[in-house]
This record gives structure tokens, C-alpha cells and sequence, in this order.
């Protein structure tokens, strides 16, 4: 449904969204476990059980997961506040929590359009609550899979304008993408529609990085979670996601040390922030 004022404006109602799909409460789902690490109430205990044999196995996980949302906030307000930038697209969006990337964005850019992106039928249902905006600005919620990158990109563009820049958000999104479905392949069709001056920001976690705890953590998880596995990285198969970008400063670190506000505690979740030129 369109505002009347703006076509191009999207307005969700109810009607509007995807049917939701039946959610399995027997089997751990890998939203409703984040949800759990951070500190959330929307998990069952199938997914409560699956996360506290991840944190035996790394303890770091808990501020690892934690860490990992403090550099979202961080990365979204660089990018509206000082790189300018006024259209998102978040894919793999998660649960809803403190600090989603519209209210970040929004906070610092009022007019800010975000685009949420996921496949995930418990976030579905939570789409509501991401689907708020300020009066300026517009946030769309998008059922769809990452690597369907067409069906990603026709229905962003709905909302977003491709002839201005994007900051393109994937955070710890393609560790839960095996290279069969090659990852690095979806990222690069994804930032090849992007316009000069567009960003990727990227987090996963790392293998070189405590890989004994980060092995047997995705060891225990990957037990649990059926069809849907996790897939440490090296550090340069992750930094292989940037190839063809321009890194922003202080380039491809740990989550805790991209342009801290304090001091954070070592994790083996990496990050990075790319320009396009």
C-alpha cells in the first residue's frame, strides 16, 4: 500500500505482510537462540537448551553475539551520520531488539528508508515491531532468502531508490550459508546493483580466532540446529567478501575494536565496513 502523498513511500498494514508460516517449537532455530544470547524472552527450551551447551563449549559467546550488536549500532550511525548514507538494506535481520538499524538510522537521519530482510518464520511474526518509522523516513520488512538475491533486490527497490547509495547490512548472516550455496557469490551479485558510493558492512564469526572454543561451539550447535549449519571462516575467506571495496578505517578487526566507544573484551567475531567507488 502506498502513501498518497509519496507513491514510492510504503506504508505496511497487516494485510500487507506474507502469511506467517506454521514456527516448529521441537527443533532449535538459530533466530530464537540470538534471541537467548541476547538476553531476549522469544525462545522455547528446545532453543534455551541449545544455547547454554553452545555457551559450555565457548563462554565468549555471550559477548560475542553482544559485541556483535554494539558494532551494528556503531557501523549504521557512522554510516548516516558522517557517511551521509539515507537507504539501508538489512538481510538477516533477527529477532527485533534494542537498537534495530531504522532506529539507529532514523535517530541520527530522520528521512533514512530501511529495508528488512529474512526468511525466518519467527521473525515474521515479530515484523511488526521492526515495521516503525519515523514520519520522514520509511522501514519495509521483506520475506525473503539471502541467496535468492533477485527476488531480494526487485522487491528492495520498491523502497529504495539503486541510483543513490546503499549501505548493504550482513551481519554474522553468512556464517549460516555453506559454501556450496557459494556465499561469496551472493555478496558480489548483491553490491554489483549498487551504485558508486554504497557500503557493505559485514560480521562472522572467525575459526582463526580461539579456534579450539569456536570449533567445538559449532560442533555443538550444528548438532541441533537440522538444515540450517554454521560455518566458521578464515580471516581471509571473510575478507574475500570485500574484494573490489574500498575498506573504511580501522579495516577488517574483531567486532570490539571497529571505531569502539570503550574498550571491549577480545572476540573471534570479525567485521568490516566497504565502499564502493
Amino acid at each position: 500500500m502506498a502513501d498518497e502523498k509519496d507513491p514510492f513511500r510504503s506504508v505496511i498494514s497487516d494485510e500487507n505482510l506474507p502469511p506467517a508460516r506454521d514456527i516448529d517449537t521441537t527443533v532449535p532455530h538459530i533466530a530464537r537462540i540470538y534471541n537467548y544470547w541476547l538476553g531476549g524472552k522469544d525462545y522455547f527450551a528446545v532453543d534455551r537448551e541449545a544455547a547454554e551447551k553452545v555457551i559450555q563449549a565457548t563462554p565468549a559467546i555471550l559477548p560475542g553475539v553482544r559485541a556483535n550488536r554494539a558494532f551494528l549500532g556503531r557501523a549504521v550511525r557512522y554510516l548516516a551520520a558522517e557517511a551521509g548514507i539515507r537507504q539501508f538494506l538489512d538481510i538477516g535481520t533477527g529477532i527485533p531488539s534494542a537498537s534495530n538499524t531504522h532506529e539507529v538510522a532514523q535517530a541520527a537521519a530522520p528521512g533514512s528508508r530501511v529495508v528488512y530482510v529474512d526468511n525466518d518464520p519467527i521473525v515474521l511474526a515479530h515484523a511488526r515491531a521492526l515495521l516503525t518509522s519515523t514520519p520522514e523516513g520509511v522501514t519495509t520488512y521483506i520475506e525473503a532468502d539471502a541467496r535468492d538475491t533477485a527476488t531480494v533486490l526487485r522487491e528492495a527497490a520498491r523502497t529504495l531508490d539503486f541510483s543513490q547509495p546503499v549501505a548493504v547490512m550482513i551481519l554474522c548472516v553468512m556464517q549460516y550459508i555453506p559454501d556450496s550455496y557459494d556465499p561469496h557469490g551472493i555478496v558480489t551479485r548483491l553490491m554489483a546493483q549498487m551504485p558508486p558510493g554504497s557500503y557493505l558492512a559485514m560480521s562472522d564469526t572467525t575459526r582463526d580466532i580461539d579456534t579450539e572454543w569456536v570449533t567445538e561451539g559449532a560442533d555443538r550447535l550444528n548438532t541441533r540446529l537440522g538444515s540450517t549449519q554454521f560455518t566458521a571462516r578464515s580471516r581471509a575467506e571473510f575478507g574475500a567478501f570485500f574484494d573490489g571495496l574500498d575498506l573504511v578505517e580501522p579495516g577488517l578487526v574483531p567486532v570490539q575494536e571497529w571505531r569502539p566507544v570503550h574498550p571491549g573484551a577480545h572476540q573471534s567475531v570479525i567485521c568490516a565496513l566497504g565502499r564502493t567507488s
